[in-house]
């Protein structure tokens, strides 16, 4: 339970940071449109929501690989938000 605890945390510090880089760079940038920005912060947290959701309900069998598998379309999905918050703010 205490990996599955850390692994929850991490994902909330993440996101959180991406949520204040976001808010951040729409604050002292004056031609950032708030469609954008609410769309990249609508994303995060519904990105937050699915994986902390998805860590509670585990598939029986190979954790291991389920966690691997995990791991990738977080990162995955961290880099696409990253890339949109670099291009439109």
């Amino acid at each position: 339970m205490a990996n599955r605890r850390i692994l929850k945390k991490n994902i909330n510090y993440i996101c959180s940071e991406l949520l204040a880089e976001c808010m951040t760079l729409s604050l002292y940038k004056k031609d950032v449109k708030q469609e954008d920005v609410n769309n990249i912060l609508s994303k995060i947290l519904m990105l937050r929501d699915d994986f902390v959701c998805r860590i509670s309900h585990t598939e029986p069998g190979n954790a291991q690989k389920f966690y691997a598998q995990l791991q990738k379309e977080f990162n995955g999905q961290v880099k696409d938000i990253i890339d949109a918050i670099n291009e439109r703010c």
